[in-house]
């Protein structure tokens, strides 16, 4: 027993050396492999979304064997909506519609045209009788002068006709025309509007009146404004 002591005394360093040895090469191995598993990073997964588009875009058509309702659903909403948005060429009512803007279009053509092919009236310088002053004495010159049941009665403060020409015998119709007169002091009608206008049965009364109004011929009067304006009012009878 004391040899086991004297033993155990002798060798006491040693051994206790030799467990803290395999003790700390313990702890070193349990040390590394944590930092090695620490270190261990997992690979990215790398998605390419071209190809997924390009998928998507490039999709398949129906064929045979693969019904239509296996579409992705981006493309049967895109091929609804035109026959939710827009009314559909059978719908009855569109129909109907079509044909009324079809049929007002040609119709409204058709008027244009017709308007078109119509000759406009020759505006031509139209042959009347006048009637003249010359050598009468102006205090008996009469500014209303009637032929038959048709007058013609102008006004031009202080003067008087030297020609008037008579535009009733060419009336096919009835009517009284007035006429707005600028007058020179030479005498001569340097300009002529129509101003009223109220006829029947004859549309050129108003161009016989303002012809015989700008032939019309006043006497000369230096003192006179310059244009002086006056009126002259045909009255036609149908001849």
């Amino acid at each position: 027993m004391k040899k086991l002591k004297q033993i155990y005394k002798d060798n006491i360093y040693s051994i206790m050396g030799t467990l803290v040895f395999h003790i700390l090469l313990v702890c070193s191995f349990l040390l590394s492999e944590v930092r090695l598993k620490g270190e261990v990073k997992d690979e990215p997964v790398i998605i390419d979304f071209a190809d997924l588009e390009k998928e998507e875009i490039e999709a398949p058509e129906p064929s045979d064997d693969q019904p239509a309702a296996n579409l992705s659903r981006s493309n049967r909403a895109v091929n609804d909506a035109p026959s939710r948005d827009l009314p559909s060429s059978k719908d009855p009512f569109f129909n109907e519609e079509y044909q009324k803007e079809i049929a007002q279009a040609e119709k409204l053509v058709s008027d244009v045209n017709k308007q078109l092919s119509k000759k406009a009236p020759d505006i031509k310088k139209f042959e009347m009788p006048e009637e003249t002053t010359e050598g009468i004495n102006p205090d008996s010159i009469k500014n209303t002068i009637y032929s038959g049941e048709s007058n013609i009665h102008y006004y031009l403060e202080n003067r008087h006709h030297v020609r008037l020409p008579v535009p009733v015998y060419l009336a096919q119709g009835g009517g009284k025309i007035t006429v707005d007169i600028w007058v020179s002091p030479a005498g001569k009608v340097i300009r002529a509007e129509l101003r009223q206008t109220s006829s029947s049965g004859d549309p050129m009364l108003p161009e016989y009146a303002r012809q015989a109004a700008e032939r019309t011929v006043f006497n000369a009067d230096k003192s006179a404004p310059s244009p002086q304006k006056g009126t002259i009012t045909y009255t036609f009878v149908p001849q």
